[in-house]
């Protein structure tokens, strides 16, 4: 019997078809072991000696894996043909002859396509283990767990509030911190454009005046609306003849096949997906033999598939579709994982494949690659310039006509921010001597605008060019600065978070040269070297720890008070950013209103992060967050009085706090507060006095005559009725609920487990789950909702409502909380026993 190893269960069906009986193929999940997360599983002082630990979820697995082995006479390892494939196969082969279990004969046999032929053709051509390619494994893997496990401890102890730093998602989050920054120090100009609506036998266009008053213009001239009337008032008083048309011929190449970062940025696009749901649902349509390898850097594609492609182009479209000669695409290759295929579909008779997310991700992967070998699309770009009867005048349309549509008829690239400037429309058909009539004219007011926060496609596209990471890892890289809380999501652009920058901030003043871009994409090319076989992987480590230690030790040193006092020092202009009236950006705004001296405002570290407050503690307790400047010390623009209740009286106040803004009113010589909800956009006095008078009461319930109150906690809004909670959707609907719906609620939170002992029932069921097979449903918990398959329990996110949760994002949440493994369970420690009373002695009775 020969027994074949691969990843998945879904690979092992696959290729379990195209075998005969003399194999057995089983499935290792994944890997099978890592360094436990431990200090010294790596020991630099022991010529880098490494530890490893068995999973424990996967300890049955690889009995039955051993089990097998032993009866076997060959044992295939065919795991992904890349360097985490290669490191499982050598991980598994290192446990079995741990255990004794080794077949005589092993053989290592990769393919790029899960067809009957690559998989075929790969048993005839087996290999040995690459040596190189496990030696980049284990130096990436140990380097990771280096700069992890020494910078961590570092962060917990002079960094209150950060969790961890990882080498490559530092610099991730760096990139994400200076851009949000750029945005907070732009200054935006004013500037105008002057616009004519034109129209020409029927047929109405836009034309644009690019000279005034015998002067070009350019994008700031006209900067002020007196300007811009004037430009305006002087096209409306005269008539514009064609003096000038050009027309110019374009032609636009298709891009080459997906390679996985190009497949990345167009998923978050086109589709709205994420890196790693891209990554899932492309290891999904791998395993069942849909796709290529779905992790590589090559645009090459296989001789025979271009052919193949060839032929599908010619029975789909007619010849003018199809080039004379097939278009060849190459790549810089660095390492064996870079020399892959491109991304392509198996079979390009297969126009579809799988379905729901899969499907869009199929069909988006068959197009580009169908367009990259067809003929180039033929485009005419025309330029109509006008001038007045001075000449001092000048007004341009520009209009772009597809003559031939090529690739386009199949596919064409997104992009992520387009330009207020793209004309791609019609233009009439004009002469030089024509006088097209003037409908109206346009000055328009604009604001330059600061460059754009990142979204997955264009940060995955700046850590490509800055030769960061490698495609394979971004999606894992992007999820962690979200895991923890490092940086958020809106509106599929990346916001950071205080952590964040300040984690950020801790790095680039004492750690510079590992954060730096240019360091980190030199560390990844000496990674590849030793891929390629060209260095040492001790080497390489021993040089990393030779610096990156002592550079360690020297911050642990650091007492917690200086690392804040020079963090001050560092962030000192974004924190303090110059004031309008030219006062010291420092001064404490609650002092120097209370007329106390003294009043200077300083970082200062705290149990959950750090945060601004005043030198004169405990006299003065200001405090505001730490990434909350103002150029008025920190008071922010809306801060101060709001108004007065209407029934009591008292002075409302808008407040800057360490945990964000909030409201305060003065109750019975008491101070009452409240937190100002994040969903509240149109936030003003009359919502400042209804969370001060919460609690409301909706009315006593129809059953029980008892109130049903309705209030904001620490979890969100809820209602509470008989020591019994239902959540509500957002905060309005704490202030708009009516009895009918909160009846209902209540009802259905009561229904679901929520007040009693019995079964909850599921909010909602999915489908199955494409790799256990157990049933996924949406249940409520104890700490909020979550979903399951039966065998992995993964928290809903809280921005995302349980009702709306789709299977697609279910299957994302249980796979992310099964690669962390068994959550640990806390031990109840057992009560102290009480020790028995010292009998008294004779003399004590006495």
């Amino acid at each position: 019997m020969q027994l074949v190893i691969v990843e998945s269960p879904a690979k092992a069906k696959t290729i379990e078809k195209y075998l005969g009986k003399d194999f057995k193929v089983l499935a290792s999940y994944g890997h099978v072991r890592d360094l436990p997360p431990k200090d010294g599983s790596v020991r630099p002082d022991e010529d880098f000696a490494m530890d490893w630990e068995l999973y424990r979820d996967k300890q049955s697995r690889f009995k039955e894996i051993a089990d097998a082995a032993k009866k076997a006479d060959r044992l295939v390892l065919a795991t992904d043909p890349d360097r985490e494939g290669e490191a499982i196969s050598w991980h598994v082969q290192e446990l079995l002859k741990k255990r004794k279990a080794l077949p005589s004969k092993v053989d290592r046999v990769t393919f790029n396509a899960i067809t009957k032929t690559a998989v075929t053709d790969a048993m005839k051509s087996p290999r040995e283990l690459d040596t190189d390619l496990i030696d980049a494994y284990l130096a990436r893997r140990a380097l990771d767990y280096l700069f992890g496990f020494t910078l961590s401890p570092v962060l917990w102890r002079k960094l209150p509030g950060a969790k961890s730093a990882g080498r490559v998602q530092s610099v991730a989050l760096r990139l994400i911190c200076e851009r949000e920054h750029e945005i907070e120090i732009f200054k935006p100009e004013e500037y105008w454009s002057v616009l004519a609506k034109m129209e020409h036998d029927g047929t109405e266009f836009d034309a644009r005046l690019v000279r005034y008053d015998g002067a070009k213009l350019d994008k700031m001239t006209l900067g002020n609306e007196g300007s811009a009337m004037a430009a305006k008032a002087a096209v409306e008083g005269t008539r514009f003849t064609v003096e000038d048309i050009e027309t110019k011929p374009l032609k636009r190449n298709p891009a080459p096949p997906f390679t996985t970062s190009t497949l990345q940025q167009e998923a978050a696009r086109k589709l709205g997906f994420s890196a790693s749901h891209t990554m899932r649902l492309a290891q999904s349509l791998y395993e069942a033999g849909a796709i290529t390898y779905m992790r590589t850097d090559g645009v090459q594609m296989d001789p025979g598939a271009i052919n193949a492609l060839r032929d599908a182009i010619g029975d789909r479209y007619d010849k003018s579709y199809l080039p004379e000669k097939p278009r060849f695409y190459s790549t810089k290759a660095k390492n064996a994982q870079e020399a892959h295929e491109a991304i392509r579909p198996t079979d390009f008779r297969r126009e579809h494949a799988g379905s729901g997310d899969e499907a869009k991700l199929y069909d988006l992967i068959f197009k580009r690659a169908m367009a990259s070998q067809m003929s180039a699309a033929q485009l005419e770009r025309t330029t109509v310039t006008m001038r007045d009867p001075t000449g001092k005048h000048e007004l341009r349309a520009t209009g772009q006509v597809v003559k031939f549509p090529g690739y386009f008829a199949v596919y064409q690239e997104g992009r992520d921010d387009k330009s207020d400037d793209d004309e791609d429309g019609l233009l009439p058909v004009m002469h030089k001597g024509d006088s097209p009539f003037r409908k109206s004219v346009e000055a328009n007011q604009h604001f330059t605008q600061p460059p754009p926060r990142y979204s997955e496609a264009s940060l995955v596209k700046r850590l490509e060019e800055l030769g960061i990471g490698r495609p394979s890892t971004y999606a894992s890289t992007i999820q962690t600065l979200r895991d923890r809380d490092y940086v958020r999501m809106e509106k599929n652009r990346f916001f950071a978070e205080e952590s964040g920058r300040l984690l950020t901030a801790f790095l680039e003043r004492f750690f510079p040269t590992y954060v730096a871009y240019d360091f980190t994409a030199e560390l990844e090319d000496e990674l590849d070297t030793v891929s390629d076989g060209r260095e040492e992987w001790k080497d390489l480590l021993a040089k990393f720890w030779k610096d990156f230690k002592p550079k360690a030790d020297e911050v642990m040193e650091k007492l917690p008070s200086e690392v804040t006092e020079s963090l001050d020092s560092y962030l000192s202009d974004f924190l303090f950013p110059p004031r309008e009236d030219g006062k010291d950006p420092r001064f404490c705004p609650l002092c120097e209103q209370e007329g106390r001296e003294g009043g200077k405002l300083a970082l200062r570290g705290g149990r959950f992060g750090a945060f601004v407050a005043c030198a004169n503690y405990p006299e003065c307790k200001y405090t505001r967050r730490f990434a909350q400047p103002g150029a008025d010390g920190g008071t922010g623009d809306e801060d101060g009085l709001m108004g007065t209740h209407p029934e009591t009286g008292a002075e409302i106040h808008r407040k800057s706090g360490r945990f964000g803004p909030y409201i305060e009113m003065e109750v019975d010589d008491a101070k009452k507060r409240a937190s100002i909800p994040k969903d509240l956009d149109d936030f003003d006095l009359e919502w400042a006095i209804k969370l001060l008078d919460l609690p409301r009461i909706v009315g006593a319930h129809p059953e029980t005559g008892n109130e049903i109150e309705a209030n904001i906690g620490r979890y969100g809004p809820y209602l509470r009725h008989d020591g019994k909670y239902a959540k509500l959707q957002n905060t309005k609907e704490v202030f708009d609920v009516g009895m009918n719906r909160a009846v209902d609620l209540l009802a259905q939170a009561a229904n679901r487990g929520g007040g009693g002992r019995g079964k909850a029932e599921p909010i909602k069921t999915l489908g199955a789950h494409p790799t256990s097979g157990g049933e996924i449903k949406v249940m409520p918990g104890r700490y909020g909702p979550y979903v399951t398959d039966g065998t992995t329990n993964a928290t809903i996110p809280k921005d995302v409502k349980p009702e709306e949760v789709t299977e697609a994002q279910a299957i994302e949440l249980i796979d992310a909380r099964a690669a962390k493994g068994p959550a640990k369970k806390k031990r109840r420690k057992a009560p102290a026993k009480k020790k028995a009373p010292a009998k008294k002695t004779a003399a004590a009775k006495k």
